[in-house]
């Protein structure tokens, strides 16, 4: 049963009738190439419609029903199952196109193409059962903060939550919720459960400073009952074990969960900080501050900016792609080992984020006030990257603290690696 909540009101949100699925003709000759270009294609729509999606809180239906036409979220489906099986640089490749256009889209259906990805760890029946049937791919979102709680019941658990930060839900047609079961051996286990949309109630809480077209709403269900096949250990997916992967051949597949993750967010970052350098070229090309003679464009101060900026976000995409291949070699690694893998690649991430938030940053010190008005991207891109940057896969300290406890042989404090 939904969660009848008292917290008003409830968001407005679309769950998919389906029935727009590429037809297997279509399927089997698409490829990441083709994706680029229809992402190309699309990113001028997608940015004309990023105010919308600020006002709106959530994707834009016309755009979100593109992305889904264009094969997008076949990426990461199994290829047994029809699905593409994309590196991790064609992933960066056809999702940054939307990214650049507005990040809060990026955001969503970049993590929403990637949670296929977690529904490869799912036993072999629910697979079989959804990429398999009705559901060539899925639009969920994946929430374990804070956890729910389950009760072990014949066939299954019974399981109540109240999760934050819902991406893409607001779009689903199935939820990714983790919960804990208590009582079990020396500590509680936490298993990640999957359930129809339908049976949550969403709950509009999404009013945020930065990416706010993303409506990553409240999502919350009251003892409901989710059959064991649609659950999956935590612990197992964090390290990209769980057993209903281990039959791919892909070692995509088989590779750490926290990177990847930061991974995808990370590829929103660059959007809107490339978002914001754009703008600001823009601007350079046509403006005369007051008091001047002459365009930015033919100042050094502002030119050095420029190039530094455009420096600083070059390298921090080529920091991030050479972390998602280096996660997927992790996949073959076990114990410590992969452990030292995890816990670097994803400091490498939260480093090549602060880039990006550092770049923006140095443009906006020059960009003037009237980059600040509310129709103009720039601001929009200032605001969503630092609100990108305080996601906690990205926080600096742990990241460095991290890595360095891990280079002199010290434990991890925490479970996010």
């Amino acid at each position: 049963m939904a969660y009848e909540t008292e917290d008003p009101p409830l968001a407005d949100r679309r769950i998919p009738a389906g029935g727009d699925w590429l037809s297997p003709a279509e399927l089997a000759a698409l490829t990441p190439e083709i994706l680029v270009e229809r992402m190309k294609a699309l990113a001028p729509r997608i940015s004309a419609a990023a105010g919308e999606a600020e006002r709106l809180r959530r994707p834009v239906d016309e755009i979100w029903n593109a992305i889904r036409a264009s094969g997008y979220f076949y990426m990461y489906v199994p290829k047994v199952f029809g699905g593409l099986e994309v590196t991790t640089d064609q992933f960066i490749d056809v999702s940054l196109p939307i990214a650049e256009a507005c990040a809060s889209t990026g955001w969503a259906a970049a993590f929403c193409a990637e949670h296929n990805w977690f529904l490869s760890h799912y036993p072999k029946e629910t697979q079989a059962a959804l990429f398999g049937g009705d559901f060539p791919y899925i639009v969920a979102p994946v929430v374990s903060n804070p956890p729910g709680m389950a009760q072990k019941v014949d066939g299954g658990y019974r399981i109540t939550a109240r999760w934050k930060w819902g991406t893409g839900v607001m779009h689903a047609d199935w939820i990714m919720g983790s919960v804990i079961v208590p009582g079990e051996g020396d500590r509680p286990r936490m298993l990640t459960c999957l359930l129809p949309a339908a049976d949550a109630q969403v709950i509009d809480t999404w009013h945020v400073s930065g990416m706010v077209g993303t409506g990553s709403n409240d999502i919350a269900v009251k003892d409901l009952f989710v059959p064991e096949a649609r659950t999956v250990p935590f612990d197992l997916l964090i390290s990209g074990q769980a057993p209903g992967s281990r039959d791919y051949d892909s070692p995509l597949y088989s590779m750490p969960m926290l990177p990847f993750l930061a991974m995808t967010a990370a590829i929103p970052a660059v959007g809107a900080a490339r978002c914001a350098l754009n703008a600001y070229r823009t601007r350079l090309e046509q403006h005369v501050r007051m008091g001047a003679q002459s365009r930015q464009a033919d100042k050094p101060a502002a030119q050095m900016r420029l190039g530094r900026a455009s420096v600083m976000i070059d390298a921090a995409e080529q920091i991030i792609r050479k972390a998602g291949r280096d996660n997927v070699a992790a996949g073959a690694l076990a114990g410590t080992e992969q452990l030292a893998e995890r816990i670097r690649c994803r400091a490498q991430i939260a480093y090549a984020v602060s880039l990006c938030r550092e770049a923006v940053a140095c443009l906006g010190e020059a960009a003037g006030s009237s980059a600040q008005m509310l129709d103009q991207p720039f601001q929009r891109a200032v605001r969503d990257i630092n609100t990108i940057a305080t996601h906690v896969v990205f926080d600096v300290d742990t990241a460095y603290e991290l890595q360095g406890r891990s280079l002199v042989g010290l434990p991890p404090n925490t479970m996010l690696v």
